[in-house]
């Protein structure tokens, strides 16, 4: 199997050739070209009597990814809170508004008892 599995990375590389080296991390640009990859890897593991994946096949494929895709990275927002002057009014309004509902609801309910 190791001898068989580094065909398919030089195949998977002069597909990759192909594409602009700043559309690698889009997978777009080459899923079909790391489709052919995979079924590659898949096909010759089989051939020689093993199961896929297997540790020694990761290990390739993890290789390829190391050569074509360390540079990829994967941008998560970085959350903070909101400055005072917003994150205050966020808080205040709601409670503000909650104690003024119940106020007027408890001095609605009085003076409805006094109208009767």
């Amino acid at each position: 199997m190791l001898e068989r599995l580094p065909r398919c990375g030089q195949a998977f590389a002069d597909m990759m050739r192909r594409v602009d080296v700043w559309k690698w991390c889009n997978l777009s640009e080459f899923i079909v070209y790391y489709e052919s990859f995979t079924n590659c890897t898949e096909v010759e593991t089989h051939a020689v009597g093993c199961h896929w994946p297997n540790p020694l096949a990761q290990s390739f494929i993890a290789g390829i990814h190391r050569q074509f895709f360390s540079n990829c990275t994967v941008d998560r927002p970085h959350w903070e809170d909101p400055p005072d002057e917003v994150l205050i009014p966020l808080i205040a309004v709601p409670v503000v508004l909650t104690v003024a509902m119940a106020g007027l609801v408890v001095w609605r309910s009085k003076r409805t008892e006094q109208l009767l």
